[in-house]
């Protein structure tokens, strides 16, 4: 069961790396849709837009912010990689179907037991609310009692 734990903790784990990675991929494509000026790409074709300047950085800085953002990918791809590779092999399809049957075994045996207690507390309810209309309804042996 431990075992099992530490399983689900890499799972989570990798889940909340994959969604980093994602968010910096997000923050990448948006960084480069909005800091890069247009450039032409063939003769053929003008460019239609401009940028005022300060909507654009300078073209070294847009390269150094690539590439930073290209290190970031990278290393959190690695990490995502890692982890993948750290999680266990799954079992044979035998062995799960075995755990699987065993399960089912155990959640049958553990409805019959609730059923089984739903069945005895409805009989001690039922128990209950006769003792209880029986000496609601004889009212003399309250007054001899008393008397």
């Amino acid at each position: 069961m431990l075992q099992e734990l530490s399983h689900m903790d890499r799972i989570t784990q990798l889940q909340d790396e994959i969604q980093q990675l994602l968010t910096i991929m997000s923050s990448s494509i948006a960084y480069l849709t909005s800091r890069a000026n247009f450039v032409q790409v063939s003769q053929e074709i003008p460019i239609t837009k401009s940028r005022p300047t300060e909507k654009y950085d300078p073209p070294d800085v847009f390269e150094a912010n690539k590439k930073e953002l290209v290190t970031d990918l990278i290393v959190k791809a690695k990490q995502v990689e890692y982890l993948i590779q750290s999680l266990p092999e799954p079992d044979p399809e035998e062995k799960q179907v075995e755990r699987l049957q065993a399960l089912e075994d155990e959640m049958t045996e553990a409805n019959a037991e609730y059923v089984q207690a739903v069945n005895r507390a409805k009989s001690l309810h039922a128990q209950m609310c006769d003792v209880l209309r029986n000496m609601l309804d004889e009212p003399d042996i309250v007054k001899d009692e008393a008397g």
